[in-house]
């Protein structure tokens, strides 16, 4: 370096800070250069090609350098400023006019999970069903900002994500938002490299690569260094050549000293080399793996396409023709599997122009069905690349057509040779030498066909790069070389040529295929194995036969095939992600049979009985893609210890798991500990319910809670967990932050584990509902309870039922609901409360304001009580429902509670069952209902109001308006009563539940009610249940049916109607009522 440009300070010092001062100053030149005028943050992608489905962009390495040669100087404007406008218009020029990414797309996340690590791209969105980490969103304006005000910028910041997800697109976005002032504004300089240029060196210096990177800045002439921030962006780190080495290489901060280029990465990234560079690096997740944790100080993830952005970007590709979008949205939307993996954008485009050309171009009936398999989907793009569909020229002689055909099997040959080999090679990227030693006819790749499938980017060292537009494509491309090659090679094809024992036929390179990739521990060839087997599907073989394949080749082998993917599943301690995708090459075989069965067998609410070697792989497999295992993964009843053991790797990605009934023991849950503390684990609700867990079982869950952040519900009822289990978990709970629903039902923890459970609460902020009902608990737990909700916000839901609380441990609960202003939901049943406890408790309802439900049914409530609660009734203007079910009211208490019916607004649901009501009682809630118009359900089952209190309710309906439900089981009503009843249906227009199950109404009460059917148009569902109507009642009711277009569900089972009636009068109400559910 020249001494001038050592600064004002004099002759510069080592070459490592005369690079620095290279830096300084040329970030300062590029600052104080004119800024572009602004432009759109984001524009909507154009649709691929001129037809709407055109060559599908991977979101690939596009590269941004080598930088084109420097423009002519504006005139008035001084060399420093020339040099930083033709920088910002060289990087406007090389990436302006694309697509920008979702503006919403970047997540933060902490580290990679073993399954980004390890697995192939396509199996991690389909584990996780597209759903990533519970993780933060940032913005690209602040992806390299401080987060905090006590944090700095990042140094070292890496963006992963899946091959097609568009990282490079995100790359060229913000590139383009930092030439035009809009991104970035802190970094003075932006210096964007791809690793497919880097690629084309063996060796660089520091040196050298900074002048490569600005070749149109020239020599910078002598300036006032500055304090810069320099931004590095190495792009595609998947796509180098040779993978980094941070435990072996060596380190050097020489700037001149020539070094490979891995080495040179690797420097950069340490900090070696460039300091106070900040370096961006992109990749999919598995060569991320490549960079230590320790030397990353952001992390962020681009998220899968939501579903308004999956159809966007279908829509966006048939501008021309909407109909044909909106069919292709519609496919998509039917097919969860497709959904899913349309989730990444260049598979959404790739699908969308496949499923595009299905539309238009369906031969004959057995296309009439859309693409089910992956292997369809690509063999329908296949087919439209190699048909030149959507090329400039109109349809051309038969000749012509036949001359591109042979060009479209040669080319497709050719490609697949190249794919196969680049695969077998974990090689991604060609060069023409790379070409040239695969024996590719360079001519080949100037065709349009060829812009099908391969990407073209020129580069300054060695010429033109290519890659396929997505990483599929190459593997499908791989499979179908393989396929036809397997015909005449007596070789094994994966040797490339080396000496291997023969091999003869199909079947025998099939089994070889099938070999390599269960062996293959990063999963590389998974989708290749996917797609081979696909290719022996007769739907596959007949679209692409005459260019791809020849008609019916093989289709004798298919059945073998299956067996032998089936033999590749063997039992092992875990199943693996390679014995999954036996069952997907299944699927594309279309030989389901395996998975049906489980699925089956899921269906029917257990898996006792299965077993089978392959039984953990087929179940894993289902919960991967069963609709109904999305919601709820139910492996309940059947499932042992060893095959949950082998399993545990794939329920890591389940959202809701139940696991009850299992006789699971306390060594099953050190297994599910170590599951759930894994940081690969998203699963968010888990039930254990009615196994055989005890304390030291209760304690392994209590572990995975200190890490675990995705569990949100535990339900461990029905167990044997005892104080030292809860105090474990109560604990856990401490620390835990996003518990928000737990129940220990019956788990005998008594009030030692209540008292744990109390310390909990005190402090916990996340925990919203708790269950402690049949735990044994007397007042000493209670109280406990009551001073942790004294300081307790989070809890919303208190289960304290079948306890044995009593008076005391009500009185501490009452004196809590006073202070406490976040419980909505308390159960009190079953505690032997008396009137005391009740006082105590009506005088916690006229001062709380946030009780929305509570339950004292099954207590020693007298009318005494009853009086006090209609009191506080009267003043409390928030309790929505109120239980007093099987309590000792009577007539008083009842009437009580009525007067304040009258007053209260805010009561919505009432249950007085079973409390010795009679006639009189009835009267007073009637006339109550008169005036009141809150409450929506009224239950008085079990008590004998007889015929002179339902006609007192039945009146009340003709007026009110609010009631929506009105059950009245086993309350001695007879025909009078009935009716009386139908006399207000008549009437009513808001009832819509009648349960007059149990009582004795009899033909003439079926006939009233009957006649109120032929005009009433609000009832939903009547239970008639038990009431002697005989053949004839039921006739009655069933015709009356044919003018009432609203009733939805009616019971009249056991009521003497024999079977030829039962089936002539389901028949009845099946033709005057067909959305009517009958139960006979």
């Amino acid at each position: 370096m020249r001494k001038q440009e050592a600064g004002p300070g004099g002759e510069a010092g080592s070459p490592a800070e005369q690079v620095k001062a290279l830096v300084d100053r040329l970030a300062a030149k590029v600052t104080q250069g004119p800024q572009a005028p602004p432009s759109p943050a984001w524009t909507p992608e154009p649709p691929p090609g001129p037809h709407g489905d055109g060559r599908p962009d991977s979101g690939g390495r596009g590269g941004v350098c080598p930088l084109p040669a420097p423009a002519a100087l504006p005139s008035g404007l001084c060399p420093a400023e020339s040099r930083a406008q033709r920088h910002r218009e060289a990087l406007l020029s090389r990436t302006g006019g694309g697509p920008g990414p979702r503006p919403t797309g970047l997540l933060l996340v902490e580290g990679l999970t073993d399954l980004q690590l390890k697995e192939h791209d396509f199996t991690q969105v389909e584990a996780t069903r597209g759903r990533g980490r519970g993780a933060r969103a940032v913005g690209l304006d602040r992806l390299f900002l401080p987060l905090s005000r006590v944090s700095v910028p990042p140094r070292v910041s890496v963006t992963v994500g899946v091959a097609g997800m568009g990282k490079t697109s995100l790359v060229r976005h913000f590139v383009r938002l930092w030439a035009q002032g809009q991104a970035g504004r802190d970094f003075s300089l932006v210096l964007p490299l791809t690793f497919r240029e880097l690629n084309t060196h063996e060796k660089l210096s520091a040196h050298r690569l900074l002048r490569a990177a600005f070749p149109h800045l020239g020599e910078p002439g002598p300036a006032v260094a500055a304090p810069a921030r320099v931004l590095l962006v190495l792009d595609g780190l998947d796509e180098a050549r040779t993978s980094l080495d941070f435990s072996n290489t060596a380190a050097c901060s020489d700037p001149q000293k020539e070094i490979p280029v891995d080495g040179l990465v690797t420097n950069i990234i340490r900090g070696n080399l460039f300091p106070d560079v900040s370096v961006w690096v992109t990749s999919r997740p598995g060569a991320a793996g490549q960079i230590p944790g320790g030397l990353v100080d952001r992390m962020t993830e681009l998220r899968g396409l939501g579903e308004d952005e999956v159809a966007l970007c279908l829509e966006q590709m048939f501008p021309e023709d909407r109909a044909l979008a909106g069919r292709v949205v519609a496919q998509v939307r039917a097919d969860p599997a497709l959904y899913l993996m349309c989730t990444v954008p260049a598979f959404c485009r790739l699908a969308g122009s496949a499923l595009g050309h299905w539309c238009r171009h369906r031969p004959g009936p057995q296309d009439a069905s859309p693409p089910r398999t992956l292997c369809e989907v690509y063999a329908w793009y296949f087919r439209m690349a190699l048909g030149g569909e959507g090329q400039d020229g109109g349809p051309g002689s038969p000749r012509i057509e036949q001359v591109a055909q042979g060009v479209g099997r040669k080319m497709a040959s050719t490609l697949g040779r190249l794919a196969f080999h680049g695969l077998v090679r974990k090689k991604y990227v060609f060069y023409e030498q790379d070409l040239k030693a695969f024996g590719v006819d360079l001519g080949l790749l100037q065709s349009p066909l060829c812009g099908r499938f391969l990407q073209r980017e020129d580069t300054a060292a060695a010429g033109p790069a290519y890659c396929f537009a997505h990483l599929s494509l190459q593997e499908f491309a791989a499979a179908a070389y393989y396929y036809g090659a397997a015909r005449r090679a007596i070789f094994d094809l994966f040797t490339e040529g080396a000496v291997s024992w023969p091999r003869l036929g199909f079947l025998t390179h099939f089994r070889a295929a099938a070999q390599r990739a269960m062996q293959a521990e990063d999963g590389r060839l998974d989708v290749f194995l996917r797609f081979l087997a696909g290719l022996l599907a007769p739907r596959v073989n007949a679209l692409l036969a005459g260019t791809l394949l020849a008609a019916g080749e093989h289709q004798a082998h298919r059945a073998p095939a299956a067996g032998l993917l089936q033999a590749c599943v063997r039992p092992a301690a875990a199943v693996c992600a390679r014995a999954v995708n036996v069952l997907r090459c299944l699927h594309e075989l279309q030989r389901p049979e395996l998975a049906r069965g489980v699925e089956a067998a899921l269906g029917r609410g257990g898996l006792a009985g299965l077993s089978g070697p392959a039984l953990p792989a087929a179940l894993a497999y289902v919960l991967q893609v069963s609709d109904a295992c999305a919601r709820e993964a139910n492996l309940s009843l059947g499932l042992s210890p060893a095959v949950l053991g082998s399993l545990l790797p794939q329920l890591l990605y389940c959202q809701s798991l139940r696991l009850d009934s299992n006789q699971f023991q306390d060594s099953a849950m050190e297994l599910l500990g170590s599951m759930l503390s894994g940081k690969d684990c998203r699963i968010e609700k888990i039930s254990l319910a009615e196994n055989q867990i005890g304390n030291k079982g209760a304690k392994a869950l209590a572990r995975s809670l200190l890490v675990n952040r995705s569990l949100t519900a535990l339900d461990l009822r029905c167990n044997a967990i005892g104080p030292q289990g809860a105090k474990a978990l109560a604990d856990a709970l401490k620390i835990n932050r996003t518990m928000a629903f737990l129940s220990l039902q019956s788990n005998t923890i008594k009030d030692d584990g209540a008292r744990s459970m109390a310390e909990a609460l005190a402090t916990s902020r996340t925990l919203s509902v708790l269950h402690l009902q049949k735990n044994s608990i007397g007042p000493t737990g209670a109280q406990q309870m009551a001073e942790a909700l004294k300081q307790n916000r989070s809890l919303k839901e208190l289960m304290f039922s079948s306890n044995s609380i009593g008076d005391e441990g009500t009185k501490a609960l009452a004196e809590a609901l006073k202070v406490n202003q976040g419980l909505e939901s308390l159960d009190l049943q079953s505690n032997s409360i008396s009137d005391r406890g009740v006082a105590a408790l009506t005088g916690a309802l006229c001062a709380n304001r946030t009780l929305l439900s509570l339950s004292l049914r099954e207590n020693s409530i007298s009318p005494e009580g009853a009086q006090a609660l209609a009191r506080a009734l009267c003043t409390n203007s928030t309790l929505r429902h109120l239980d007093l079910t099987a309590n000792l009211l009577h007539d008083q208490g009842a009437r009580a509670i009525a007067a304040a019916l009258g007053e209260n607004r805010a009561l919505t649901s009432l249950h007085l069952q079973w409390n010795f009501l009679q006639a009189g009682a009835a009267q007073a809630l009637g006339a109550a209902l008169q005036r009141n118009s809150s409450l929506r359900s009224l239950d008085l089952q079990e008590n004998a109001i007889g015929d002179e209190g339902v006609s007192a309710v039945a009146r009340a309906l003709k007026a009110n308006t609010a009631l929506t439900a009105l059950h009245l089981q086993v309350a001695s009503i007879g025909a009078p009563g009935a009716q009386a009843l139908g006399e207000a249906l008549a009437v009513n227009r808001t009832l819509e539940i009648l349960d007059l199950r149990g009582n004795a109404i009899g033909i003439a009460g079926a006939k009233a009610l009957a006649n109120a059917l032929k005009i009433n148009c609000s009832l939903r569902g009547l239970n008639l249940q038990e009431n002697s109507l005989g053949m004839d009642g039921a006739i009655c009711v069933a015709t009356a049916l044919s003018g009432n277009h609203g009733l939805q569900y009616i019971n009249l089972q056991g009521n003497h109607i024999g079977e030829s009636g039962a089936r002539m009068i389901s028949e009845a109400i099946k033709t005057n009522a067909p959305t009517c559910t009958v139960e006979m």
